[in-house]
């Protein structure tokens, strides 16, 4: 069954308790909270360091067998050996999420620097993952979208291994200059490449950056509303993420989209009523 996974870069923040999580939660609670709003997150901590194994064992307890993870390999595979000598520390992290099952898809992010000239290496990395893992590559470097020969060399690399291109959807946010501390901190740091929205699996993977101005972020995800919509049509499962610089509102906006596609999409399910909080009075 075709279904619509939304979700944050996190699933704890500062500005969220009292609004999406209950004051006070414990730690080992607060995902299970967090998935009474969104059904997937992003695994952007195991970036830095690999979690153990009874760590990822709570994770798993506190969410149903629907909820995603993208969780996002560590940085010493992808961006200080680039992807290559890393059998020791993959073997590490694979046995680490082993809990989570078919519901984790492993995130390959890679640094600016890599280029085109290094698609064969990424090629043989993604051969050697497990072929009952979901996986998915992010790629940063512009060259990879400057024409159709080096896109489609990346496709072909990536269809080989049944890998989905993840899309970083920073052009609204580029639009219009920063106007708060975290859209600059943010304006020097996230990636500036064109929008890009081919699937190439049944289950494509959207991150989309918005601005920490509600009525612009919402604007600017109409396109993927669309595109979304039409992925669902033709039997696919897709995933957005929504990101905005300071991710006040992060939760209460992804359930927002979903609402706008399911606009479009009568059929699709609804999410689940979140527990005790009304995401109607936050706007």
């Amino acid at each position: 069954m075709t279904r619509l996974h939304v979700g944050c870069a996190m699933w704890n923040h500062k500005a969220w308790p009292g609004r999406f999580l209950a004051p006070s939660l414990p730690a080992k609670e607060r995902l299970r909270a967090y998935a009474g709003w969104c059904n997937a997150v992003e695994g952007n901590t195991t970036f830095y360091a690999t979690p153990s194994r009874s760590t990822v064992e709570t994770w798993s307890e506190q969410t149903d067998s629907g909820f995603r993870f993208l969780v996002k390999l560590p940085k010493i595979v992808t961006h200080e050996r680039r992807l290559l000598g890393v059998e020791s520390e993959m073997r590490t992290f694979l046995d680490a999420i082993e809990p989570l099952g078919e519901r984790a898809v492993l995130w390959t992010q890679l640094p600016a620097s890599f280029s085109p000239s290094e698609v064969d290496v990424l090629r043989r990395f993604l051969r050697r993952l497990p072929a009952d893992r979901r996986r998915a590559v992010e790629v940063r470097h512009p060259g990879f979208l400057a024409d159709a020969g080096t896109t489609s060399l990346l496709e072909k690399a990536l269809a080989d291994a049944d890998a989905e291109w993840v899309p970083f959807d920073t052009t609204v946010f580029f639009q219009l200059p920063p106007t708060s501390e975290a859209e600059r901190d943010a304006w020097g740091k996230k990636p500036r490449l064109p929008r890009r929205t081919r699937a190439l699996t049944d289950r494509p993977i959207v991150r989309y950056l918005g601005r920490d101005s509600v009525a612009d972020t919402v604007a600017g995800w109409r396109p993927w509303t669309a595109v979304v919509a039409g992925w669902l049509r033709e039997g696919r499962s897709p995933t957005f993420f929504l990101h905005t610089p300071d991710n006040d509102n992060a939760p209460a906006l992804a359930r927002r989209f979903h609402q706008d596609v399911r606009a479009l999409v009568p059929d699709l399910a609804a999410l689940p009523e979140p527990g005790p909080l009304d995401a109607a009075t936050l706007f």
